[in-house]
């Protein structure tokens, strides 16, 4: 596993904690689920915390790639 090597494992889940209210992490994984039906239950059990990104407004959700880039940006820049 990857938290073996030293990995935080976050899985990106609309009901987690906000991603920019994380502590920093140097080593990090995040784990996308499907689009539509998210992460599996085993899937997010795995994880070391669930986080989600802030939407507002006409927006819900977003796609899984560009739920991935905006996390991966918002890990980069914190």
């Amino acid at each position: 596993m990857l938290q073996e090597h030293g990995f935080f494992v976050i899985g990106l889940d609309e009901r987690g904690t906000p991603l920019a209210s994380l502590p920093h992490y140097d080593r990090v994984a995040v784990v996308l689920g499907a689009e539509g039906a998210g992460l599996r239950r085993l899937v997010a059990d795995h994880c070391d915390g669930l986080a989600s990104l802030p939407t507002s407004g006409p927006i819900l959700s977003l796609n899984v790639s560009n739920a991935a880039a905006v996390a991966l940006y918002a890990l980069k820049v914190a």
